[in-house]
């Protein structure tokens, strides 16, 4: 037992006996009895501090989690296992699009009080900070920001109309650009029948798969490694970000729900997108039971690796919910737990063989999967970048 709960309990029997005190002297007043008693009570946690709130009350911590999509079954699963184990602490999973948790936490859009906030991507965090700095915030995490997962961004296609679009089975931002000014299937030598060509990204005001995929095309159609703020507003880049936002019918808000999308729509109102790794894993074979077949993942080349962090962030969050919040995250990098995230089809941050795992989707033949693949990995782009590809975007037509 603490030392603070110990200090609640003598006060509570110092509490109890005045009150009996108090009853012997006048037998008729037990109901203002009850009443002094929560008075006492109350008067006790007070002189402990308002945030400390014992278990032998059977309150519970309540951490409030805000994370994007693409962790949602996971995070539900890892949520029944952590409250079992940690009856004191009761999780509240939210989820948003990963730029939509930046925002709105910033601007205090959300209904409720985030504990820890899960971006897709360890820069958004970087955002995060650097935009309550110039709030005037100087205290902003309890703790740094920790690791919990890895992915990438790839491409994905129906299986025969890849073998179309990119017969030698590599991704190409040239060959795409090309099938959405050309539009139709049977131009980019598909089967008339085919209809028109469309591809899905997420909104990249909403989402960072969305913004990642605008800043790996705009590399591509500048031809070099980096970007910066001016390369941003070169008339290459709007021209191109022009092209995307008119053939891309309202972009998803998040990249699970853009391939629950794509998978429901099916091939003839779908046909190539940008997800993540993990989540293109985790519902092929969703996809290839809703529509008798599978879409085979392409690496992009290069790529961005993003890696998933958890942050316990500090205003209105009291002492007592950052050390539940930390347990949580501490839980998630365990082994146990490293496991289930590769269920999912997240690579793990700690050194797991993903061949040798049973049940998950690294060793169920994915058309195109590889575990190590050959591919040259780049940074996310500042914040500074990601914010001049949103501005560019939403001032396309």
């Amino acid at each position: 037992m603490d030392r603070l709960t110990q200090k609640f309990l003598d006060m509570l029997k110092i509490s109890s006996s005045s009150e009996k005190m108090v009853s012997n002297n006048s037998q008729n007043n037990t109901n203002n009895s009850s009443v002094n008693k929560l008075i006492s009570v109350g008067i006790i946690l007070a002189s402990l501090g308002i945030t400390y709130l014992p278990p032998i009350f059977g309150l519970k911590n309540t951490v409030t989690i805000v994370s994007g999509t693409e962790l949602k079954e996971v995070l539900e699963e890892i949520e029944k296992k952590f409250e079992q184990e940690n009856p004191d602490i009761n999780l509240d999973l939210k989820f948003q699009g990963s730029q939509d948790i930046i925002n709105n936490y910033t601007e205090e859009k959300n209904d409720f009080k985030p504990t820890i906030l899960i971006p897709a991507n360890s820069e958004l965090i970087t955002e995060l900070e650097t935009k309550l700095k110039a709030q005037g915030e100087t205290d902003i995490f309890y703790d740094t920001p920790k690791m919990i997962a890895k992915t990438m961004l790839v491409g994905i296609a129906w299986e025969e109309r890849g073998k179309v679009l990119f017969p030698d089975n590599k991704f190409s931002w040239q060959k795409l650009e090309t099938a959405l000014k050309t539009k139709n299937w049977d131009k980019l030598g598909g089967q008339k029948e085919w209809g028109s060509f469309d591809f899905i990204t997420t909104d990249p005001t909403r989402s960072n798969s969305g913004q990642l995929t605008l800043s790996l095309w705009a590399k591509s159609q500048l031809n070099q490694n980096d970007l910066t703020v001016n390369d941003v507003n070169n008339s290459k880049v709007s021209t191109l970000f022009q092209l995307i936002k008119n053939s891309v019918y309202q972009p998803p808000r998040s990249t699970d729900i853009l391939l629950q999308e794509f998978i429901a729509r099916g091939k003839n109102d779908a046909d190539v997108a940008t997800v993540y790794e993990s989540i293109a894993l985790y519902r092929w074979l969703q996809a290839k039971e809703n529509q008798k077949q599978g879409y085979q993942i392409y690496y992009l080349n290069p790529t961005i690796e993003t890696t998933i962090m958890g942050v316990i962030v500090k205003k209105n969050i009291s002492k007592s919910e950052a050390k539940a919040g930390k347990k949580f995250i501490d839980f998630l990098i365990q082994n146990e737990q490293q496991i289930i995230f590769t269920k999912y089809g997240f690579r793990p941050i700690i050194n797991l063989d993903l061949k040798s795992l049973p049940n998950t989707p690294w060793n169920q033949n994915i058309l195109g999967v590889e575990t190590k693949p050959s591919i040259k990995i780049n940074s996310s782009p500042n914040p500074e970048v990601m914010n001049e590809i949103q501005k560019v975007w939403y001032g396309s037509n």
